[in-house]
């Protein structure tokens, strides 16, 4: 073949970002040819939408598949300078003169059919140097793949779980103010016991926002460690298949041992404590709800609005299912307008539902929910098989455990005000400041049937 025929070849299958031949080839939308772990590690530097490294046009998808094209003909490219390579005279086996095309497993050795038959190896396993080398080019491929997606589980929760420290802290010192709240409604009878809960409070908080930062310097730590092998591999892959061969060694070994003990993000979440006369304090205001104006699931997004909301750091990965239960959503047929109030409802061990109060412009005439700032409620959210509690307007993540059975609403109409109890533990789940509303409110349940 023409010298100048060959080389216009194999610039075609080289890759415009290492400038090496590609290795998992994928073609972008706009006809431009990478690498996948190039493209991969492009993307993540540049740490911005994905884009063409070469004319910055968008892919018209990111999850690219594989030109098998390519690929097969970088094999053929690769087994040929291979051939040239070991076809050189000083590449022969020195012993025989001959072409060496075995290549010896147990000391990674090139060997000539010769050697290969001889007392010294003939007890080794032995392979044809473009069968071995195109094995371990596809191990190096699976060992890649599974770093990659490491370094991008840990990408992701640090994303959506990056800020919990911080947030977490201010949780708890919010929790300790309406905790001072709810003791000084019961004046000195219950002196040492909010002592001591605030106290617990104070203690728990401090141990976990150690422990949250902690974890948070492993997994960028792991991430590291991850992202060296990644680019270890690249580097010899990228290698000539008898380079290839030789260097390998126990990197693959390494690179599965580095993948173990992946450190997962910390949950933190407070014990519902007791107040002691929580509940019966309350249930002096208490009245009965009965619920009307409901409507169903075709006119409802609030509990996927409220996942996108808490995905929106991670949208470009993150995915999400909602589920094919039927929902409800009803409001109390009762204005209130003022006076203090506090009623009961059950929630058991069912996921995604809401309770709380909302504006009365909620609702529109055809009964579909409207989100709303005006709505102020507890919710129980499924998310990656775990439970998270939140609370409206704004939208804040409650760390503490799930109630089970019933939970308390207690509306101050007069102050603007509005609390949640879990009602089985006798706690406080959380309490909004006083004039958060100005205006007439009705109860608002929403669940599944």
């Amino acid at each position: 073949m023409d010298s100048d025929i060959l080389q216009a070849f194999q610039e075609e299958l080289t890759c415009l970002i290492c400038v090496n031949y590609l290795i998992d080839p994928v073609t972008m939308g706009c006809g431009h040819s990478f690498c996948l772990p190039c493209l991969y590690v492009s993307w993540e530097k540049a740490e911005s939408p994905a884009h063409c490294p070469l004319c910055r046009e968008p892919p018209q998808q990111t999850k690219l598949k594989p030109n098998i094209l390519l690929k097969n003909l970088v094999s053929i490219a690769r087994k040929a300078s291979l051939r040239q390579f070991l076809s050189s005279e000083e590449r022969m086996c020195a012993l025989h003169k001959e072409t060496k095309q075995i290549f010896c497993e147990d000391d990674r050795s090139l060997l000539c059919l010769l050697c290969s038959s001889s007392q010294e190896h003939e007890a080794h396993r032995h392979y044809s140097i473009e069968e071995a080398a195109e094995e371990s080019r596809k191990k190096l491929s699976n060992q890649m793949a599974s770093l990659w997606e490491k370094i991008q589980e840990i990408r992701r929760n640090l994303s959506k779980d990056g800020r919990i420290p911080d947030h977490w802290m201010n949780y708890v010192y919010r929790h300790e103010h309406i905790t001072r709240s709810a003791y000084h409604a019961l004046r000195e009878i219950l002196h040492q016991e909010e002592k001591q809960h605030l106290k617990s409070l104070e203690k728990e908080g401090s141990e976990m926002f150690k422990q949250l930062k902690k974890r948070q310097a492993e997994m960028v730590e792991k991430k590291i460690s991850l992202r060296a092998m990644y680019e270890e591999l690249m580097d010899v892959c990228h290698k000539p298949d008898a380079e290839l061969l030789q260097e390998l060694g126990d990197k693959l070994t390494r690179s599965e041992q580095v993948q173990l003990h992946m450190p997962q993000p910390l949950q933190p979440q407070l014990p519902a404590r007791p107040i002691t006369g929580l509940v019966n304090r309350l249930n002096r205001f208490r009245v009965e709800i009965s619920f009307t104006n409901e409507i169903t699931n075709h006119n409802i997004r609030l509990l996927d609005d409220v996942r996108s909301l808490s995905f929106r750091r991670d949208s470009y990965y993150a995915s999400q299912d909602p589920g094919t239960c039927n929902y409800y959503a009803a409001w109390g047929a009762e204005v209130f307008t003022s006076g203090k109030h506090y009623w009961e409802l059950h929630v058991d061990d069912s996921w995604d539902w809401a309770v709380g109060v909302c504006k009365e412009s909620c609702l529109r005439k055809n009964g579909t929910l409207i989100g709303s700032q005006d709505a102020f409620l507890l919710l129980c959210l499924k998310e990656d098989n775990r439970y998270t509690l939140w609370t409206t307007a704004p939208m804040t993540r409650q760390f503490i455990e799930k109630p089970l059975g019933r939970v308390g609403v207690c509306l101050d109409a007069d102050s603007g005000s509005l609390s949640f109890v879990d009602v089985a533990k006798h706690s406080l789940i959380w309490a909004y400041p006083h004039g958060i509303f100005n205006f007439p409110v009705r109860p608002f349940i929403y669940g599944h049937t």
